[in-house]
């Protein structure tokens, strides 16, 4: 076993712990199915050398029904090992992509910052698409061909023992050692293989998603060149994948071919040395090809172990990856939660060399408004998504009614933090399933209160099919501003205690801005909410507003209160309602 598939193997054997009844009966049926396999060469060397010589027609009628019965239920055990061995395989990969999908919920933003969405979903779903017949094939074709090169090797020993230590001592040894020492060939292939798949999953992933950009920039060339180079690596790395599976397998098969020759001149110069009969070295032949079997299942098992543990080792990557944001051993519930808010000292970046806030220190009692304004490019958003641990201040304390966010449990800090973005994300499905993911299990009356008070409840009536229209991939049928408006109405919906808007009517118009910001106004009320916003007119009576730079908090105060003191609120504030620029 290679050195580097020993963890991973480590790993993949429990996976079979819920499903031991299966795998035992499974390879008890192939026991069975290799012992009536083996009786086969024994009944014939039975009946060419005491039965048919004897003439007894009753016995060889016998022994050939007893061969009957004995296939008929190795066809039975055949079933079972097809059947229920694959299920197991099946099994064990849907548990393996359950336990990674789940992993992958618990993983930091900067994981999915770094890594691309396609090659994330070709390891959810192609990486373990060869565990099933690893799963499967793998023990029983190791057990299978242990148990028929010994039972081989015992009943030839019985026949004509030097013949069987001809083939069993050199010819058999050699093509296991030539199997074992070739798969790291193999090895090499199939990881390249996984890896430019991958590669070309997140390259179609990006094109089409990206088709309406391309196409306005009349980029289908460029487009189709990348994929044609991610395709000629995919095509370079599967054909290089299967030249080495025909290096292999060919050169295994030539093996097991001279094993034949072998067999058969040592067999004919043994019955000329008079130590054997005809009906031995039939016999003999006979077990030579059971031979073959398992050399050839021990072959077939190297390629699709490299192939399975290929998969399952990338899938350990995943799993090895550490959420570095997690509930602390001793976290706390957060409950009736007020709302009131601290910033000590909050200093943040997303590397060692780009630093977003520094030494932030801001306070927000429970039920106001505070607004965040500043320059493109100063930690607005960043300093939001600190506070639901989207991501973690490197130095400082934010606290949630006097607790520490990183006191606190995830679920319940989340819970309680409603987020509407600047960018929204609508999942494939219907308006329904939209909105009601603000609060799995709401009911529909629940849903159309939230769509009335986001302003596109008759917007969705004047739909065919209503709330159960269907809204197309990332909601691609719906404008800007629809998007928008059902991304408020789960906010709606949630009713969270604190409240995080980031440019929430960016993509309005200015008659349903109007009409949406008294909707939010309203969802504000008696909560903490925190407004982002670049059109500071939707941001004056927020009861404190505070102007973020790239150096930290400049500035702080009602709207009056900073226009009055002539600083770089009053400069953003005027160069909106001015042609000149600030």
């Amino acid at each position: 076993m290679a050195e580097k598939y020993k963890y991973s193997l480590k790993r993949f054997i429990p996976y079979y712990k819920p499903y031991m009844a299966i795998f035992l009966t499974d390879l008890l049926c192939a026991l069975l199915v290799a012992g009536i396999e083996l009786s086969y060469p024994m009944f014939t060397r039975y009946i060419l050398q005491d039965i048919i010589p004897e003439g007894s027609v009753g016995r060889l009628v016998f022994i050939l029904i007893l061969m009957l019965g004995l296939y008929v239920i190795m066809a039975g055990l055949d079933w079972f090992v097809t059947f229920w061995g694959h299920t197991l395989g099946v099994r064990m990969e849907a548990d393996m992509r359950r336990d990674l999908f789940s992993h992958m919920q618990t993983l930091p933003f900067k994981f999915y910052d770094k890594n691309r969405t396609g090659v994330l979903m070709s390891r959810v779903v192609n990486d373990l698409n060869d565990i099933a017949e690893t799963a499967h094939h793998g023990p029983e074709d190791i057990f299978l061909s242990l148990l028929m090169m010994v039972g081989s090797f015992i009943l030839l020993l019985r026949v004509e023992w030097h013949l069987a230590i001809v083939i069993f001592g050199v010819m058999v040894p050699f093509i296991l050692w030539f199997s074992i020492t070739r798969r790291s060939a193999l090895t090499k292939t199939f990881r390249k293989l996984r890896e430019k798949l991958g590669e070309i999953n997140a390259l179609l992933e990006n094109s089409i998603s990206g088709i309406r950009v391309s196409r306005a920039f009349t980029n289908e060339k460029h487009e189709k060149a990348k994929f044609d180079g991610s395709n000629h690596d995919f095509r370079e790395a599967k054909t290089a994948s299967y030249k080495a599976m025909a290096d292999y397998h060919t050169a295994v098969r030539f093996f097991l071919n001279l094993l034949n020759i072998v067999g058969l001149a040592a067999g004919a110069w043994f019955i000329h040395l008079k130590l054997m009969d005809v009906a031995d070295l039939l016999a003999f032949m006979l077990y030579i090809n059971l031979v073959a079997r398992p050399i050839r299942l021990f072959t077939n098992f190297t390629q699709q172990f490299e192939r399975g543990m290929a998969g399952f080792s990338r899938f350990c990557e995943i799993m090895d990856e550490e959420p570095d944001i997690q509930d602390a051993p001793d976290a706390v519930e957060l409950k009736d939660v007020r709302g009131d808010i601290r910033l000590e000292n909050i200093s943040f970046s997303y590397d060692e060399k780009t630093h977003i806030l520094r030494g932030v220190n801001l306070s927000i009692e429970a039920g106001q408004t505070v607004a965040l304004v500043g320059p493109t490019g100063s930690g607005k958003t960043t300093l939001c998504h600190l506070i639901p641990r989207f991501y973690e201040a490197y130095e400082g304390t934010i606290s949630v009614d006097g607790h520490p966010v990183d006191s606190l449990t995830l679920e319940s800090l989340r819970r309680n933090v409603g987020l509407v973005q600047q960018d929204v994300f609508l999942f494939t499905g219907t308006i329904r399933d939209n909105i009601a993911y603000g609060r799995p299990g709401a009911g529909d009356d629940e849903i159309e209160e939230a769509a009335k008070r986001a302003e596109i409840h008759d917007f969705i009536m004047s739909l065919p099919e209503g709330y159960d229209a269907w809204i197309g991939e990332k909601g691609i049928l719906l404008s800007g501003g629809q998007k928008q408006r059902l991304s408020i109405a789960r906010a709606f919906l949630k009713n969270p205690p604190i409240l995080i808007l980031d440019e929430a009517t960016s993509a309005l118009d200015n008659h349903t801005e109007m009409r949406i910001q008294k909707a939010l106004e309203e969802l504000s009320r008696g909560r903490t909410s925190l407004v982002i916003a670049h059109r500071l007119s939707t941001v004056r009576h927020a009861d404190k507003i505070v102007v973020l730079t790239a150096e930290g908090i400049e500035d702080e105060g009602s709207h009056e209160e900073l226009y009055e003191r002539d600083g770089l609120y009053r400069k953003l504030y005027d160069s909106q309602f001015s042609s000149e620029p600030v």
